[in-house]
């Protein structure tokens, strides 16, 4: 049940919706990519991505300094379906501006 809630409570938050709907669109991304898309602070940014990976929807993968975010596979079909939603939704969500100077 508490693994259930924390997965509701992860998507109870417009911006949080926003974020998983542009990973879904644009695949993985690293976090400075999402930085810039959605013109917000790293702390914020990544306390959404804490959220939403403690909730079972995002993984993340270290390269050097850098941290790559992408939708957790396989889902179960509760956030499969949720996700599914999500895209439907007519929500608007920034173009990917690319951040990272390599």
């Amino acid at each position: 049940m508490e693994l259930f809630l924390q997965t509701v409570g992860s998507i109870y938050d417009e911006t949080r919706v926003k974020i998983l709907k542009f990973i879904n669109k644009n695949g993985e991304l690293c976090v400075c990519d999402i930085e810039n898309s959605f013109e917000m602070i790293q702390s914020r940014i990544s306390r959404h991505l804490k959220i939403l990976k403690d909730g079972g929807f995002l993984k993340v993968e270290r390269r050097g300094t850098w941290a790559y975010y992408s939708i957790r596979s396989p889902l179960d079909e509760f956030r499969l379906s949720v996700l599914k939603e999500i895209d439907l939704l007519d929500i608007e969500i920034p173009k990917l501006k690319k951040g990272c100077a390599l």
